[in-house]
């Protein structure tokens, strides 16, 4: 089997070596190549294609993240683990965005970096487990923000006739629950359709349900 192709990046020269002395005791890898910048890096991932850049994220100059970025962008085939003290959310999420492959801390025990970089080279993505939960955290953060958004241009009144909708009420049905005329009714469904950009009361209720609407009244 092909060994895995690594370039080391971090600004300090005994980070490097300890790293290249506990890769190249495992077979399956090869350190092709090592930088202390960013700069650096670019130029090693471009004149030597690895499959993983194993990355501080704090560098002299432009910073890990950054570099991140360029590589993943203009090498596509390269993946990226960035290696870091520091387990702050900013950082995290940014380097998420960067296109990283991995996050993990500097603290991780040596087998379970050794499989990081094995499973990262196999294509798949990794968090350390110590800041994984922060990622679930944020994901349901911004889910909740997309759902509540879902209903913002939506009356408080909208949204109650809205719910009767998505629970299959007539506009005769809906009119009585709400205390309302039943022309009333239908234009705050006009309205509501016209909002939500949908064509059909089916299309409302199914919007409503899938964005948890009652969790918004």
């Amino acid at each position: 089997m092909a060994k895995q192709r690594i370039v080391l990046v971090d600004d300090h020269e005994v980070v490097r070596l300890g790293l290249k002395s506990l890769l190249e005791h495992n077979p399956q890898f090869e350190v092709v190549g090592e930088a202390g910048t960013a700069k650096e890096a670019l130029e090693q991932v471009g004149l030597l294609r690895p499959d993983v850049v194993l990355m501080d994220i704090r560098l002299p100059g432009a910073s890990g993240i950054e570099a991140c970025e360029e590589i993943t962008r203009n090498f596509p085939d390269t993946r990226v683990i960035m290696l870091t003290s520091y387990a702050e959310d900013e950082m995290l999420f940014s380097a998420i965005r960067a296109g990283a492959s991995g996050y993990v801390l500097k603290q991780i025990a040596s087998d379970d970096l050794i499989k990081a970089i094995e499973r990262v080279g196999r294509g798949e993505a990794l968090l350390d487990p110590a800041v994984t939960q922060r990622v679930f955290q944020e994901v349901r953060r911004a889910v909740k923000e997309e759902e509540a958004s879902a209903f913002s241009n939506l009356s408080a009144q909208e949204k109650h006739v809205l719910l009767l909708v998505s629970e299959g009420k007539t506009n005769r049905e809906i009119a009585k629950s709400l205390f309302l005329g039943e022309g009333t009714v239908r234009n705050y469904v006009s309205s509501i359709l016209s909002k939500l950009g949908v064509s059909n009361r089916a299309e409302a209720a199914a919007y409503a349900v899938e964005h948890n609407l009652k969790e918004y009244l």
